[in-house]
């Protein structure tokens, strides 16, 4: 056997980056940026007013408060988006909406709850500090400055920064194209009535959702196991970028996909110390032909090998910055059993607090074929191969799904 690192790190050799792109913010959700983005304008654009009040300078403020307020002439009125520079000459004020830029002649903005918001005239009753209420320009980004680098998962939060600070487009790579074939002659549709020895088809739904949402572009099929049934399923699919199969990759007489690769030097397979997973394939059709990946069927054991193989290959094809999520411990909030000499990798829940905790999803604990448990898990844990029993109370890696922190960011410290 080898290690699931050893299999992760055959893998990102053989992937490569897809070619990019230039497309509008609002079609770039979830897109991988090929290039830094800086500013193309300060952030914010103009120095401008945090509040609705009076646009002043400080000097003309000297000594005021409720008892002897100081009164300013009201010599104009700034709503937001408007372009005007009015002069402010001694004893002068400008009436400001927030947002709007502030007079070049002011340094200080009081806010109306401070005055009795007079329009000819102003009484104000408080002179603050000198500068309050100003937004600088360049205060977030100056011109030029970098906003997100390159290989980040474009988020609304970062597309919204990029928007800020004057970017329309943003080159990223394109997304991979994907095709899911689940094989077996035992899968109906999902809602079908069930004959004896017949099962759901969970698979192709689970796969090809997950790799929509690591950016790829999906396609669905499903290959039975008689003659020239998988092979003419590739064949429909040979333009793609990724081939993901489920089932057939072990050691059973009827498994399509090893009687299909066997033999030749284009998809290997391996037994990978992951439990569950250990029935692994990867290859390439052709010297230019889609990647290939060959996935246990058992549900858990789909989802387990997507998390740890086939996730880290779709984010590297992006150009992620980071393509392995970085795990958080995690306290045992009770017993379980893990495998002799291999990887754990068990579907969890996760509960965060002083201390984040966890514990399996499934009652019955780890079990490739608890599919239906996977509905409550929001994670995985990650045990150690030497590590006999987990016991509650004993700190475990853990990776919560959907977690964009665990990619974006350096690696955290603590929960």
């Amino acid at each position: 056997m080898i290690t699931a690192a050893e299999h992760l790190d055959r893998i990102l050799a053989h992937v490569p980056v897809l070619d990019v792109e230039s497309i509008p913010l609002v079609e770039a959700r979830d897109r991988f940026l090929a290039g830094p983005v800086t500013a193309a304008v300060p952030v914010p654009p103009w120095t401008n007013s945090a509040m609705d009040g009076y646009a002043v300078r400080f000097d003309d403020l000297a000594g005021a408060d409720e008892d002897s307020p100081v009164v300013l002439r009201v010599v104009g009125d700034l709503p937001a988006g408007s372009g005007d520079d009015p002069a402010i000459g001694s004893g002068e004020a400008v009436r400001i909406m927030t947002g709007a830029p502030v007079p070049s002649e002011a340094d200080t903005v009081i806010p109306l709850e401070l005055t009795d918001r007079g329009t000819e005239s102003v009484q104000i009753y408080d002179a603050l500090d000198r500068g309050r209420h100003i937004r600088r320009a360049g205060e977030d980004r100056t011109e030029g400055g970098l906003v997100c680098p390159a290989g980040l998962e474009l988020t609304p939060e970062s597309l919204a920064g990029i928007a800020s600070a004057g970017v329309g487009e943003v080159i990223a790579s394109r997304r991979p194209r994907v095709a899911v074939i689940s094989t077996g002659d035992e899968l109906v549709t999902a809602g079908q009535a069930l004959a004896r020895g017949q099962i759901p088809d969970s698979n192709g739904l689970l796969i090809s959702m997950l790799a929509g949402e690591t950016g790829a572009e999906t396609e669905v099929d499903h290959a039975g196991d008689g003659p020239g049934e998988l092979a003419a399923a590739l064949d429909r699919h040979r333009e793609v970028d990724v081939l993901i199969m489920t089932g057939g990759v072990s050691v059973g007489a009827f498994d399509p996909v090893k009687a299909l690769f066997e033999g030749g030097d284009s998809v290997r397979f391996d037994r990978v110390a992951m439990q569950p997973g250990k029935p692994q394939a990867f290859g390439q059709m052709g010297d230019n032909g889609p990647l290939v990946f060959g996935l246990p069927g058992n549900p858990v054991s789909a989802w387990v090998s997507f998390q740890m193989f086939v996730r880290p290959a779709l984010r590297k094809m992006q150009g992620a910055a980071r393509v392995v999520p970085e795990p958080v411990p995690a306290r045992a909030a009770e017993d379980w059993t893990t495998p002799e000499g291999r990887m754990q990798v068990i579907p969890v829940r996760i509960a965060d607090g002083s201390v984040r905790r966890v514990l399996p999803a499934a009652a019955g604990g780890s079990g490739s074929h608890l599919a239906a448990s996977l509905a409550t898990a929001d994670g995985y844990a990650l045990v150690d191969p030497e590590t006999e029993m987990v016991r509650a109370g004993d700190m475990v890696p853990t990776v919560r799904l959907r977690d964009p922190e665990q990619f974006n960011h350096p690696p955290r410290r603590e929960p």
